[in-house]
C-alpha cells in the first residue's frame, strides 16, 4: 500500500467521528423540532383561529401587525413593524455561527364573504373598491401566519443549539395593494428588508393549498407560479347612431376582434411547448344604450407566463396585435400592461431544490411528496426569490377522503383547511433552516 493511500485512509479514519457526531447532532435537532412542534401545536391553532375570525384586507393589517408583534417579542425576537405600511420583521440570532435565512408568511385576507359555518368564521365587512364587502382569509394567510409564528417559538427554544440567524418576515398586501397605493413584497424590497443587516442569502416560503389533501407535501423546481401581469386595453372609436354605424367607428366590435385576436397569440404565435401562457380577457365595458354605438371601450384582463423571456414577448404581441387591429378600422387602441399587478414568475432555484428535496422526504415520506405541475397563478414570493435564491413548497389542506372536485378551492367563500396541516407546516419551516444551516461550510 503506497504512503499516499495510507494517508488519504487515515485520514477518513480520524474525519469519521466527526462525521457520526454532526449526523447525530443534526437527527437531535430533528427530534428536537418534533417534540417542539407538538407542544405548540394547540396554540398555533388557537392563533390561527384568532386571525380567521379578524381578517384584514392588503394594506390595512394593523390589528394583525400587532398581534404578530407581541408574540415576536414576547420569544425574546428582535422586531420591526411598520415595514411596508403594516409588515413586521423579526430577527433571531442562532447561538451558533451560520448562514441568514429568511422565511416569509403573507397576512392578509380577500374580499369575499365567507360561507363556512364554524365558530370562528369571519364576521367582518369593509368598504373595498367602493362596496361594501365581506373579509375572509380565503387564501390561507392566517395559517401561513400562524405557522411562521409557531417557527419563531420553536426555533427559539432552540437558540443556543441553532445555527446561523433567522429573518422572520410578515408581508402585507400579498393578494395587491389597493388602487393607487404600493405594497406587498416589493414594497418591503423597495424599503430594504434584504438589504438591512442581516441580509438573507436564502428565503423559504410555503403556500396551503386545497387541491392535495393533507399530510402532503408538493414542490416544484424552476418556475413553480406564473407570472401575472394584468392588461387594460382602451379601443377609442367614434361615437354615432346605433342605426347608422358608418356614420363613426364601433368600438365594440373592433374590440370584440381584439378579444378573438388575443386568443390567437396564446396559440398560434407562442411556443407553448416550451412553456405555457395564457391571455384573458375578464372584463369587458362598453356603451350605456342599446341604439347609441359609444366612442370607446375598456377592457381588463391578465397575462400570464412560466418564462421571464416568453413573458417580454408574449407582452408585446399583445400590444401589437390590439393596435393593429384596431388601426386596422380607423380606431386606436391603448394598451396598459402591469399597471397594478406584475408580479415575476415565482422560481425555486433548482440547486437548492435539489439540496432540500431530502428535507421534504423525510417530513411526509415518499409516498406523501409529489412533484407538482407548475400552476398558472401567481404568488409575489416571487420578488423575494429574485433577490436571492428562493425554495417555495406547497401544503395540502384539504381533509383526508373528501373529494377533490367537491372540496372549494383557494379564493372560494367555501375554501377551508385541516388543521393539521398547521404542524407539519411548523415542521417542515423549522427542518429547512436547519438542515440548510447543516450543509453550509
Amino acid at each position: 500500500m503506497s504512503a499516499r493511500l495510507c494517508g488519504t485512509l487515515l485520514t477518513a479514519l480520524l474525519l469519521l467521528p466527526a462525521v457520526a457526531a454532526a449526523q447525530a447532532s443534526k437527527a437531535d435537532l430533528h427530534a428536537e423540532i418534533d417534540k417542539l412542534a407538538d407542544k405548540v401545536e394547540p396554540q398555533v391553532i388557537q392563533m390561527r383561529r384568532h386571525l380567521h375570525e379578524n381578517p384584514e384586507l392588503g394594506n390595512r393589517e394593523i390589528e394583525t401587525a400587532k398581534y404578530v408583534a407581541k408574540r415576536l417579542k414576547a420569544l425574546g425576537l428582535t422586531v420591526q413593524t411598520g415595514v411596508a405600511k403594516t409588515g413586521v420583521v423579526a430577527v433571531l440570532k442562532g447561538g451558533l455561527p451560520g448562514p441568514v435565512i429568511a422565511l416569509r408568511a403573507d397576512m392578509d385576507a380577500l374580499p369575499v364573504a365567507e360561507e363556512v359555518d364554524l365558530p370562528f368564521a369571519s364576521k367582518v365587512k369593509t368598504i373595498y373598491d367602493g362596496k361594501n364587502v365581506g373579509v375572509m382569509h380565503a387564501c390561507g394567510h392566517d395559517a401561513h401566519t400562524s405557522m411562521l409564528l409557531g417557527v419563531a417559538e420553536v426555533l427559539s427554544q432552540m437558540q443556543p443549539r441553532l445555527k446561523g440567524t433567522v429573518k422572520f418576515i410578515f408581508q402585507p398586501a400579498e393578494e395587491g395593494a389597493p388602487e393607487g397605493e404600493e405594497g406587498g413584497a416589493q414594497l418591503m424590497l423597495k424599503e430594504g428588508v434584504f438589504k438591512t443587516a442581516p441580509v438573507p442569502e436564502v428565503v423559504f416560503g410555503s403556500h396551503v393549498f386545497a387541491q392535495w389533501e393533507v399530510g402532503t407535501i408538493a414542490w416544484k423546481s424552476g418556475g413553480a407560479m406564473a407570472s401575472a401581469d394584468d392588461l387594460q386595453i382602451i379601443v377609442r372609436g367614434k361615437q354615432t347612431h346605433g342605426a347608422a354605424p358608418w356614420q363613426g367607428i364601433d368600438p365594440i366590435v373592433i374590440a370584440s376582434q381584439i378579444v378573438m385576436g388575443l386568443q390567437t397569440v396564446a396559440s398560434r404565435q407562442m411556443n407553448v411547448g416550451k412553456a405555457p401562457v395564457i391571455v384573458t380577457i375578464g372584463k369587458f365595458d362598453g356603451g350605456v344604450r342599446s341604439n347609441i354605438i359609444p366612442d370607446s371601450v375598456t377592457m381588463k384582463g391578465t397575462l400570464r407566463s412560466l418564462d421571464p423571456v416568453m413573458r417580454k414577448d408574449l407582452a408585446e404581441r399583445v400590444r401589437r396585435t390590439a393596435v393593429n387591429i384596431a388601426e386596422a378600422s380607423g380606431a386606436t387602441a391603448e394598451v396598459t400592461i402591469g399597471g397594478e399587478t406584475a408580479y415575476p414568475v415565482t422560481f425555486n432555484d433548482p440547486a437548492l431544490t435539489t439540496r432540500l428535496l431530502p428535507t421534504l422526504k423525510r417530513m411526509v415520506g415518499e409516498d406523501k411528496l409529489i412533484a407538482a405541475d407548475a400552476m398558472m397563478g401567481a404568488e409575489d414570493f416571487s420578488f423575494f426569490a429574485q433577490e436571492v435564491p428562493g425554495y417555495f413548497v406547497f401544503l395540502g389542506a384539504r381533509p383526508i377522503g373528501e373529494a377533490p372536485e367537491l372540496f372549494a378551492a383557494n379564493h372560494s367563500p367555501r375554501f377551508h383547511i385541516d388543521e393539521q396541516v398547521l404542524k407539519l407546516g411548523v415542521r417542515t419551516m423549522a427542518n429547512l433552516v436547519v438542515d440548510y444551516a447543516a450543509t453550509q461550510p
